[in-house]
């Protein structure tokens, strides 16, 4: 169905790239039933480059639904700790983690918001407790997200077309969005992560002690943690210092918000994809860092659930910035999904922070960075707050004001 030479490089980007696998490690890969073309590939190429075994996780929609469709209520407490103890013992193996999902985002639109809720917190506890979610917010493994085509999520993005002809319209966007459309894929990366390095390394230079969001419906101020560390682009592995993608496309550059210091108010400017359901027009009150309110048109009772998760779920653990004019945005296609929608748009994330986006923030401890600010949490959801009309100006602790997003688009002195 799809242009072979396209799929050859999109495999040689997820591998050279985005993990960046080196000879002799190994590669789990968790892929979609639907994108096993693509899986195939990866694997292939996984040992030509040298790796040491490949392991495939199927990931598959109408598997994933008959859990919620036909499970008994022992299904939702079935996760058990060995899974997650399963990876972490690859992951100290040297395994690497490639995901390539393709997520039909109305999947569970029929299912209990609370059962949703349920599964996903046992998930997350489990995760958690047994420390597998630290070796991926802190870059102790390296890790990507890709994805393909699948017919629920093309459906949705393209209803007026055919399911075939949708997933091929479908592909062409996600092509363009990771550059597999150009002749070297590999070298637009490299000048597109440099591009990225001059944002953060200026917005590092400036540390800033805080953010003021402006635009239509949006009058909020987010502070930064202490400490807190602006990154874009590639990654540093905190093992082996190698660097690695974690999200296939990207634009954003992105650091740590303080999770007490958040005031004010802010409105989605894009759907957001949460578990098999699409929710619309946000908005958030935040009082000293946590939301006291809020509400959206479709969808509300699936996020109020997902706020429940944990007493991290109502604060902010990371803060993103991305031009209005970025290759994805310039689409104007909606693509109901987190990992494209959230690199045509500002955002924000609830829950979890990342510790390598903090000064030595993947030797810390937890308790030392949640007291420089940094949020706990089960959930990471990013949720998109960016246009055409928003301003972002940046305070340092003298209180001198500096442009950071002037309608939508980075101020000259980020790009210089």
């Amino acid at each position: 169905m799809y242009d072979i030479a396209k799929l050859e490089k999109y495999a040689d980007l997820i591998l050279k790239v985005g993990i960046n696998l080196q000879a002799g490690e190994g590669l789990v890969l968790s892929g979609s039933t639907e994108a096993l073309d693509l899986c195939r590939l990866v694997t292939e190429k996984a040992y030509r480059m040298g790796a040491k075994d490949v392991i495939y996780l199927p990931l598959d929609d109408a598997m994933s639904k008959a859990r919620y469709l036909y499970g008994p209520d022992e299904a939702f407490e079935a996760y058990s700790d060995y899974r997650a103890q399963y990876l972490i013992s690859l992951y100290e193996d040297g395994y690497q983690h490639a995901f390539i999902p393709s997520k039909d985002p109305n999947l569970l639109k029929e299912i209990e918001a609370a059962k949703i809720a349920r599964y996903n917190r046992k998930v997350a506890g489990i995760n958690q407790e047994t420390g597998l979610t630290k070796y991926r917010m802190t870059g102790r493994t390296r890790w990507t997200i890709a994805a393909m085509p699948g017919t629920g999520w093309a459906k949705q993005v393209f209803p007026n077309l055919e399911t075939g002809e949708a997933m091929k319209a479908l592909f062409a966007l996600i092509a363009k969005a990771v550059r597999i459309d150009q002749d070297d894929p590999i070298a637009a990366w490299a000048e597109h992560n440099r591009q990225l390095a001059t944002v953060r390394d200026y917005l590092n230079r400036m540390r800033f002690d805080r953010l003021y969001y402006s635009g239509p419906g949006t009058d909020l101020t987010v502070g930064l943690a202490d400490g807190h560390a602006w990154l874009g682009g590639a990654k540093d592995s905190s093992l082996g210092h190698i660097d690695f993608v974690a999200n296939m496309p990207t634009e954003e550059v992105f650091t740590t918000p303080h999770k007490d210091r958040i005031d004010g108010t802010v409105v989605s400017t894009k759907p957001l994809s949460l578990n098999g359901n699409v929710i619309t027009d946000m908005t958030f009150t935040f009082v000293d860092g946590k939301v006291s309110d809020f509400d959206a048109s479709s969808g509300r009772d699936i996020l109020a659930e997902h706020l429940k998760q944990d007493d991290g779920a109502r604060r902010l653990g990371e803060v993103a910035l991305v031009e209005d004019t970025s290759p994805i945005s310039l689409t104007g296609r909606l693509f109901y999904n987190t990992l494209f929608d959230e690199n045509a748009s500002c955002h924000f994330a609830f829950g979890q922070s990342y510790g390598y986006a903090m000064e030595n923030g993947t030797t810390a401890g937890k308790d030392e960075l949640t007291a420089r600010g940094a949020n706990q949490s089960m959930i990471h959801t990013d949720f998109m707050v960016g246009g055409p009309a928003l301003n972002i100006t940046g305070y340092t602790k003298d209180n001198t004001a500096y442009p950071i997003l002037e309608n939508g688009v980075f101020a000259a002195a980020l790009k210089a």
